[in-house]
């Protein structure tokens, strides 16, 4: 079975914002190995894991709406540069690049379902 531009644009998206929520998981391990009990480091990994909860439901979301789901990928992209200015810039490029080319890839994915949808 060959994959055709469509399909791949389909679940690139999807893929990414998958391995994406992972790598952000991430950073929520330095909460152990700080001398903590383990249930306030279990109760801190379940806070630092905030942002994988917010990257999974704009994922869910979506999934299903690819419009809405580029929106909020971009939402999340532009709040991370504000809310975190004075990070460097290579840092915060690790963060909202990704989240930027998620959400295009959406809009692309949303922008060739429509133009199919007209054409039918």
């Amino acid at each position: 079975m060959t994959l055709n531009y469509k399909q791949v644009l389909h679940w690139a998206p999807r893929i990414l914002g998958i391995l994406f929520a992972i790598f952000i998981s991430l950073f929520a391990l330095d909460v152990f190995g700080k001398g903590n009990s383990p249930w306030e480091a279990l109760g801190e990994y379940l806070i630092h894991l905030t942002p994988t909860y917010i990257l999974l439901a704009t994922l869910i979301i979506a999934w299903k709406w690819e419009l809405i789901g580029a929106i909020l990928y971009a939402l999340e992209g532009v709040s991370y540069i504000f809310l975190l200015w004075e990070q460097p810039a290579p840092a915060s490029l690790l963060i909202t690049g990704p989240l930027f080319v998620i959400s295009g890839m959406f809009l692309l994915d949303w922008a060739l379902k429509s133009q199919i949808r007209t054409i039918a």
